[in-house]
């Protein structure tokens, strides 16, 4: 029900939406021939001597960070200057021996200082957790923190250890597979504890990732076809909204390596008996549906990333692009190879940073290999939102998410480019967070009950990866009581 009003109140100014930069110069800036696509033309490594065990990359401050660490331990940070992405140029990196794979990468700001969580492994493999680097000085990223968590044992590689993490204000996320999901306080980065012993127990089986879009979660596993979606609206205490299996276009249970969100898509690698992605529509929580799939028989999923109207997914034995201009028809569109198992194709641009976590030829885990000509230039489209628009009866615990089409820039998180009003125009404080096409906003102080609230994500604020930032300003309200309050009048 929306109780409209003529004009409204005055809106508090809001930060302009532009007020951030970044020290490095953004994603690769460079052209390229018909000819030099599909090819490597650099490769990345970590410090001398590394495994040369890689997986998923992002964009930090302009740079391209990159973790490196075997599942057993023993691995680091590196940035790199990708401007000229087959020129790249190291311009920061940090080693500690505890720290072990890590398949996400969470950032979080804390009194001033930045924090990236990472997965960590202790006494052969007899406890382990998560770690925590301050990375505020990228040239010198240090170890500062750490948290053994119960259950966890090695090489026990995917049932009872750390497999990706979800910052969201102070609460981080853990999946760590038949445990469940632990539940972290991240207050203090340099102490983190859990906030309850027992883990949140998900009926995904093993569970490889928790990824949270504000009040909505999407719990997947690693390696079965059980998946759920989770009302995490009280942060403290997930409910399961909906568990069903992933099914592909004949309608059989397919098992999957891992999944993703892509705006307002989940986005699942099929393994066994083929690859490919399959699709499902987020917009529906309480019971997602199937959208399209593509079967690669000559494949085995890894991992899956969404760029714009394009899909990069991992296929153990090479990497493919697949079509999305059109969701429920899914086409491989192109192949990249490169020695070792490639489960991991990062798009950046007009590049696609292929990763492989065993295999591979000394010096090679990860190349740089142009995909497209001309360097990206368009802006991140917002395609979900949690709440919605129009939701009523939102719980004064919750958080307001936002799910983009493409990898983001953590940088271009801030508190103007996510702005909130209650609706007597009062700038509402909080937090705002950026992990990978995903950013959240966690208010300082619980909502206000029977209450409105004006959310503007503004032109020109949340860019992507090369630093182009959206182009068309989205507004929406949610109310905690049971009237929605019009937006303000211009």
């Amino acid at each position: 029900m929306l109780l409209l009003l003529a004009c409204g109140p005055r809106l508090d100014v809001a930060p302009a939406a532009d007020d951030w930069s970044t020290e490095g110069p953004g994603g690769p800036a460079v052209s390229f021939s018909e000819a030099e696509l599909g090819e490597p033309c650099a490769y990345l490594l970590g410090q001398e001597g590394e495994a040369e065990h890689h997986n998923l990359v992002v964009m930090h401050d302009g740079y391209l960070f990159m973790p490196w660490a075997p599942e057993d331990g023993g691995g680091g940070i590196s940035w790199f200057d990708v401007s000229d992405p087959c020129a790249p140029v190291k311009v920061g990196e940090g080693f500690h021996e505890a720290m072990r794979e890590t398949h996400t990468l969470a950032f979080g700001e804390v009194d001033g200082r930045e924090y990236l969580i990472v997965d960590s492994i202790w006494d052969e493999g007899a406890r382990g957790g998560i770690g925590v680097f301050d990375i505020t000085d990228k040239t010198s990223p240090e170890w500062v923190g750490e948290l053994d968590l119960p259950g966890f044992f090695y090489p026990e590689a995917y049932f009872w250890v750390s497999l990706s993490t979800f910052w969201q204000g102070d609460v981080l996320y853990v999946s760590t597979g038949l445990l469940g999901v632990f539940l972290v306080d991240m207050s203090d980065p340099t102490n983190p504890t859990l906030l309850s012993d027992e883990a949140v127990k998900v009926p995904t089986q093993v569970t490889g990732s928790f990824h949270v879009i504000g009040n909505l979660a999407l719990a997947s596993s690693a390696g079965s076809s059980a998946t759920s979606t989770f009302d995490v609206s009280d942060p403290l205490d997930p409910s399961p909204l909906h568990t069903w299996d992933i099914r592909d276009s004949t309608g059989d249970a397919v098992a999957y390596y891992f999944a993703n969100v892509g705006g307002a898509y989940a986005l699942f690698a099929r393994k066994a008996q083929g690859g490919g992605p399959i699709v499902y529509d987020l917009r529906e929580p309480l019971e997602p549906p199937f959208v399209g799939d593509a079967l690669n028989l000559e494949a085995d999923g890894g991992y899956v990333f969404r760029h714009e109207d394009v899909l990069f997914q991992g296929e153990s034995e090479f990497a493919s692009i697949y079509s999305f201009d059109d969701p429920s028809n899914i086409l491989e569109l192109f192949r990249f190879e490169l020695q070792g198992d490639l489960d991991t194709p990062t798009p950046i641009g007009n590049i696609a940073v292929l990763s492989v976590d065993s295999g591979a030829a000394p010096g090679e885990a990860t190349a740089m290999v142009p995909w497209a000509t001309e360097p990206d230039g368009r802006g991140p489209v917002l395609e979900l939102t949690s709440p919605s628009d129009g939701d009523i009866h939102v719980a004064t615990t919750g958080r307001i998410g936002l799910s983009f089409d493409e990898l983001l820039e953590v940088r271009s998180g801030h508190l103007g480019s996510v702005r909130v009003w209650d609706e007597d125009g009062v700038l509402i404080p909080g937090r705002v967070q950026v992990q990978e096409s995903l950013v959240n906003f966690t208010p300082d102080d619980e909502l206000v009950s029977d209450t409105s609230y004006f959310v503007e994500v503004p032109a020109g604020g949340i860019a992507d990866s090369s630093l182009n930032a959206m182009a068309e300003t989205v507004r929406f309200a949610f109310s905690t009581g049971a009237e929605v309050v019009e937006w303000p009048s211009d």
